[in-house]
């Protein structure tokens, strides 16, 4: 990797280039899936290339290439400078970069066991038993099991004289439990919808989640929501589980603090921001109980956004987003962080692989936690509804009005659970909402979640995020008007 790497950057350095950056990656990829008592996928990849990004005469220029002979890679590389070139033609200004300082180092994402060593065979058997517990309750008319894992090892060097390995294991599992009745589907999913539960772990994460003890409790529940009364319309106090709540968060808060987003840079698939530059430091964001980090730091937790250092080979730090309701910071590169006057960049910058230029990505944007268990909270609510696991979402281009759906709801009186709700439903103002907060559960009930599947760019990249949530309660919020009839 390193002799690939070495000659591009020698190549652009000697062509001009004031600033130059190359990754090297290799990913492989292996996605099992059953459906309804069969094997429905088994597929496995592997992605070897390399990026070269680099300024000159003021502008960005990047170009990539999976022909690694010496001829492909030094073809990537002039191909860059002439990229470059071209884009200084119509600039509006010439890019400006944070300092940063060089960094040579090798880092290892723990993985305790490898994902890639355990038979396919015994992985689909896994499966197909998951798969065959639930079908065994009646009217589960689709059941889809799947495992998913990622190796990445990655090599940044830089002009600046970074060289920085990294290595990570990512894992994914899930099932759902369908059920169609009537002119009705009802679902349920473990440990999470659209995949389940992400983390940058090993096939132990398989192992924690306990596919084939959840499953009974699962397809039960999806094949009694369709007896269920639908969630009430109006106004009430919502409880949100904690994966409902990672996916707000991804939503209404780590998008909108994307920087590129908020001076207009970056406007593809999930639009800009609310959160101009004026509202830094002064916007009361939520309620005086909400803290929101940013950290890509392992220390964090084994997230989707959890690495050593960023694609711009910057540091993994902990930023403040929210701090005590308080609006505090946003996720920045080394050249949105000098664009508004910062020292530095806090490291935020990701590619999907190495055929994509890096691009301001959330890690582990985490609302961290308070005090006490769900069951605590629920008996401290006399009139309210728990919803969990995400089932539909919707918010505008600024990242301010929104509407969710879950697959399931509990309706709370008098600070006990009573009947399960179907087709649960809730709607809001972004900082309205968060300023209605006044409960978080306590770090017993925390749990970091895996987002793979966050979408942003032209062409797309589809990056991986974590969101660190306990369930949490707000106050006279707008609930049941997604699938009212």
């Amino acid at each position: 990797m390193k002799e690939h790497g070495v000659l591009a950057l020698d190549a652009v350095t000697s062509q001009g280039a004031v600033y130059a950056d190359v990754r090297v990656m290799d990913i492989r990829q292996r996605y099992l899936s059953t459906k309804n008592g069969e094997t429905a996928q088994v597929r496995e990849s592997e992605s070897f290339g390399l990026g070269v990004r680099v300024i000159v005469n003021g502008a960005w220029g990047f170009a990539a290439t999976d022909d690694l002979s010496r001829q492909g890679v030094l073809g990537a590389a002039m191909k860059a400078i002439e990229i470059a070139k071209a884009s200084a033609l119509v600039k509006k200004k010439d890019v400006q970069l944070a300092p940063e300082r060089k960094i040579v180092d090798h880092w290892e994402a723990p993985c305790r066991i490898d994902p890639f060593s355990v038979p396919v065979s015994s992985c689909i058997d896994l499966m197909l038993k998951v798969d065959a517990e639930l079908r065994k309750v009646r009217n589960i008319t689709l059941s889809e099991v799947a495992l998913d894992f990622h190796h990445i090892d990655q090599l940044f060097l830089s002009s600046l004289g970074s060289e920085i390995r990294q290595v990570k294991t990512q894992t994914g599992a899930g099932f759902v439990a369908t059920s169609f009745a009537g002119n009705e589907i009802q679902r349920r999913s473990y440990p999470n919808s659209f995949g389940g539960q992400y983390q940058t772990k090993g096939y132990e994460l398989v192992e924690e989640l306990d596919l084939l003890g959840n499953a009974p409790r699962i397809a039960e529940e999806a094949a009694a929501l369709h007896a269920c009364d639908q969630c009430p319309v109006g106004e009430a106090d919502v409880i949100l589980g904690s994966s409902q709540l990672g996916l707000q968060i991804h939503e209404s808060i780590g998008h909108p603090i994307e920087l590129d987003r908020v001076l207009g840079a970056e406007a593809n698939f999930a639009g800009m921001s609310f959160l101009t530059l004026d509202k830094l430091g002064t916007l009361k964001y939520a309620s005086d109980i909400v803290n929101v980090v940013a950290d890509a730091t392992p220390a964090h937790g084994p997230g989707l956004g959890t690495f050593a250092y960023d694609d711009e080979g910057v540091a993994a730090q902990n930023t403040p987003i929210i701090k005590d309701g308080l609006f505090t910071g946003y996720l920045t590169s080394r050249e949105t962080a000098a664009e508004i006057g910062q020292e530095r960049s806090n490291g935020s910058m990701r590619a999907e692989g190495w055929n994509r230029i890096p691009l301001i990505r959330m890690t582990n944007v985490s609302l961290l936690p308070g005090k006490g268990r769900l069951e605590d909270l629920i008996a401290d609510t006399d009139d309210g509804i728990y919803m969990e696991t995400n089932r539909s979402w919707s918010i505008d281009d600024r990242r301010y009005n929104f509407q969710f759906g879950t697959e399931i709801g509990w309706e709370i009186k008098h600070g006990k659970r009573t009947r399960m709700l179907k087709n649960p439903s809730y709607g809001g103002i972004t900082t309205e909402f968060w300023n209605s907060c006044d409960a978080i559960c306590g770090p017993e009930e925390w749990t970091l979640w895996g987002t793979p599947n966050c979408g942003k760019g032209q062409p797309m990249q589809t990056m991986g995020t974590g969101h660190g949530a306990s369930p949490a309660r707000f106050r006279k919020v707008r609930v049941g008007m997604a699938y009212s009839r």
